[in-house]
């Protein structure tokens, strides 16, 4: 029996040591390979050497005003958009939920920007709010008609580039989240809610006790995911305001390693090793307490 039990955990450990390999390979030795070069004061990518090993690298960046900049622009994006976004598609897969015949329609529509290539969406968020010599932007024509003073969203005041950064990223990753939630308001089991009506209970009392206990597996798994998608932000910011982000104010910390890898000859991957360890300790840490929460409000059974 005891044989039996070993050649099963071997079998089980040869058909997991693909993946281990993998995980290995492409995740555990680059993240300790950064780690190391965060470290390493004075790093030269011709040369691959250095001069020293100490806590410059991090203490360059926390006083770089464009990693200062990057860091608020992440936390206003993160803060702003996963509550509005989840909100709003949860909302929106209620309705949906709701609507029987149209169901599998609307999911489709409402699916479609998520498979759409996201330099598309932002040449369309461009015309919405870019001013032009020969259109003043939708978004402006329509301000104008209710009497308003025009913004310049895109090269004017960093709030304004904000709101269209924000507007843009909830419009990219609702839908995927509206898909997650109707097919968890779909697994709730119908006998609840019969339950509940014979008794007189009321829709809201409803929701709160039957239905989002029920989905909120999927809703810990989209505000985390949510969080960490935030937080790794910079095509959005690229397809709306360039390559040259620093110079637009809205370089996000992803942008910012991109740059400072990149930058000049060679960049400074020191730099970007130190800014990429930090943005890694943030994530972890605020997974680390979503996991925490869950504990207490995400219920599994």
């Amino acid at each position: 029996m005891e044989n039996n039990m070993e050649k099963q955990n071997w079998k089980a450990f040869l058909y997991l040591l693909p993946a281990l390999v993998f995980l290995g390979v492409f995740l555990v030795y680059p993240l300790i390979d950064v780690f190391i070069y965060s470290f390493e004061e004075g790093y030269s990518s011709a040369s691959q050497s250095y001069f020293g090993i100490g806590l410059f690298n991090y203490e360059y960046v926390l006083h770089d005003p464009y990693f200062k900049q990057a860091l608020i622009n992440t936390f206003v994006l993160v803060i702003v958009t996963v509550p509005i976004s989840t909100g709003i598609a949860l909302l929106i897969s209620l309705a949906l939920n709701s609507v029987k015949k149209l169901r599998s329609f609307l999911q489709t529509i409402y699916f479609l920007p998520y498979v759409t290539n996201t330099i598309a969406v932002g040449m369309v968020f461009m015309v919405l709010f870019k001013e032009t010599p020969y259109s003043q932007g939708v978004v402006n024509m329509l301000i104008q008609w209710v009497h308003l003073s025009p913004v310049d969203f895109m090269e004017g005041p960093w709030w304004a580039k904000m709101f269209v950064l924000c507007f843009y990223t909830i419009w990219i990753v609702m839908p995927f989240k509206i898909l997650i939630l109707t097919s968890a308001l779909a697994s709730v089991d119908e006998q609840y809610y019969n339950v509940a009506k014979i008794d007189g209970t009321s829709s809201s009392r409803i929701f709160f006790r039957i239905t989002l206990p029920m989905i909120s597996p999927s809703l810990f798994y989209l505000v985390i995911t949510g969080f960490i998608g935030a937080f790794k932000a910079y095509s959005d910011a690229v397809a709306l305001f360039g390559t040259n982000l620093n110079a637009a104010g809205m370089n996000t910390m992803v942008g910012y390693v991109f740059d400072m890898l990149y930058r000049d000859s060679g960049g400074y991957p020191s730099y970007a090793s130190a800014a990429a360890i930090i943005l890694f300790a943030i994530i972890l840490t605020i997974t680390i307490i979503n996991l925490l929460v869950s504990k207490k409000h995400v219920h599994y059974n």
